[in-house]
Order: structure tokens, then C-alpha cells, then sequence
């Protein structure tokens, strides 16, 4: 396996395939300034063939276009032992889940989503590929989160809440009411302070499974 993406974010997901005694080959990484990262050699020029690649990058939008551009990769999933799924669950492809994270029954996790440490999923939610859940989320039961959203460290969501595609919730944030794609939010309640200009770039798109 390999990892496009030799930064922070990097060291923890190569953590997570060392606990599940997974080889890593090496880091794919564009810049040429570097040249390794943990022991592990970085690849600056991208190889065009059938590897199998998880994305350590933690921008939502830098995810969707590597997986864009490079259509032959196969990309496989890595879950950290001490996280705690459902059986239930459904998990896509090219998703990271790391330690702490819990995610209960029946629900539906996109591909190539990060679930950060410590967060919690509930009963029924549905997140959008390339969803990013940071640190410390708490989602209530029937969450629904459209695709390319970011939702910030310790922020909480209480049971069925829409979350529209390309947000971007606020740490610490708490959701109470609805959030229409591309929206900006942020406080206790949460309110919409301006809508992303990520609008523009990526146009229309299905934002939930």
C-alpha cells in the first residue's frame, strides 16, 4: 500500500496500517523538498498504474481531485484496532477511521471520508464521501452529511440534522438547525456567518449516498 500525502496527517494514518501490520511502500507526494517521512521513502512522481493507495490529506477538496486525476488506483480503507464499528455499518472505500472513533448501527460512511480521533457517530447517520469528521465530533442519531464537509474539533449535532455538501462547521460548534450547502458556522447555537466560496469551484454534485 501507499500513501499520497507525506505530512502531519501522514505519520497518524501510516500509524493506523502499522497497528494492522499492513506494509506500507512508500509516501506519494508531489514536492520535491522531500524525501522522507517516519523512515518511510516519499515518491515525488506519481506513478500512472493500479496500486493501492489511501489519501493522507486532510483537505476535503485535495482529496476529491487526487482520486479525480488518478483513476487507476485501487483505494482500500484502513479502520485503527481501538476503534469501535458496528457491525452494521457500512464504511467505503479510500475512509480512514482512527482510534478512539465509534460509529454505531446501521450507519453509511462515504469513500475517502476521515473520521478523526475520538468522534462519535450515532444510529442511522449518512456521511457524504470525502466528509472530514474532526477530533472530538459527536453526531446524534440520524445525521446526514453531504459531501466535502468539514466539520471542526468538538463540535455536536443533535439528532436528525441535514447537513448540506461543502460545509464548514466551526470547532465547537453546536447544530441545531439545518445547515444548507456551502454554509459557514459557527457558535452555541450555530449560525451562518457566510457561504464558502468553494460554491463556485466544485458546481453541483449529489451531496449525501
Amino acid at each position: 500500500m501507499y500513501l499520497y500525502g507525506a505530512s502531519g496527517h501522514g505519520k497518524v494514518i501510516v500509524e493506523i496500517a502499522e497497528e494492522n501490520n499492513i506494509t506500507i511502500q512508500a509516501f506519494l507526494d508531489k514536492d520535491l523538498s522531500k524525501s522522507q517521512l517516519l523512515n518511510y521513502s516519499i515518491i515525488n512522481e506519481v506513478p500512472d498504474k493500479n496500486i493501492e493507495v489511501v489519501i493522507s490529506i486532510g483537505n476535503n477538496q485535495i482529496r476529491k481531485k487526487i482520486v479525480e486525476e488518478n483513476p487507476k488506483f485501487y483505494y482500500s480503507k484502513l479502520i485503527h484496532p481501538k476503534a469501535v464499528l458496528s457491525k452494521r455499518a457500512i464504511i467505503g472505500e479510500g475512509t480512514v477511521v482512527m482510534s478512539g472513533v465509534s460509529i454505531n448501527s446501521e450507519v453509511k460512511i462515504g469513500k475517502h471520508c476521515i473520521l478523526n480521533t475520538n468522534s462519535s457517530i450515532d444510529h442511522d447517520c449518512v456521511i457524504g464521501n470525502f466528509v472530514h469528521i474532526s477530533p472530538n465530533v459527536a453526531l446524534a442519531g440520524n445525521v446526514e452529511v453531504g459531501e466535502g464537509t468539514h466539520i471542526g474539533i468538538g463540535a455536536c449535532v443533535i439528532p436528525g440534522i441535514k447537513i448540506g455538501k461543502w460545509a464548514t462547521i466551526g470547532a465547537g460548534a453546536v447544530i441545531i438547525n439545518h445547515v444548507p450547502d456551502f454554509a459557514v458556522v459557527v457558535g452555541n447555537p450555530a449560525k451562518v456567518i457566510k457561504m464558502n466560496s468553494l460554491k463556485e469551484k466544485m458546481g453541483g454534485g449529489d451531496s449525501l449516498l
